[in-house]
């Protein structure tokens, strides 16, 4: 069970939430809050996954522009600034 991602154990364990799911990040997820029950997705795994497909510096353009400025109401994923 190591081996799976912590997303697919969050929705099995929690099958009747609507998480809003970042499409592509999986790997990202570190956990969910439970007071809010949303997804907690690490910001230095984003970047990283999106730095596979394009420079680091396009990457965090990306991430902040396309994900971070997302507002899909009160159930929005958080981030996690780990990368300090």
């Amino acid at each position: 069970m190591k081996d799976e991602k912590i997303i697919n154990n969050i929705l099995l364990r929690y099958s009747d939430e609507n998480f809003i799911i970042f499409d592509g990040f999986d790997d990202a997820v570190l956990g969910f809050c439970e007071k809010n029950m949303v997804l907690i997705y690490s910001y230095s795994k984003c970047i990283e996954i999106l730095s596979e497909k394009m420079s680091h510096s396009d990457a965090v353009d990306y991430f902040l522009y396309n994900v971070c400025n997302l507002y899909l109401g009160d159930k929005i994923p958080i981030i996690c600034y780990d990368d300090f």
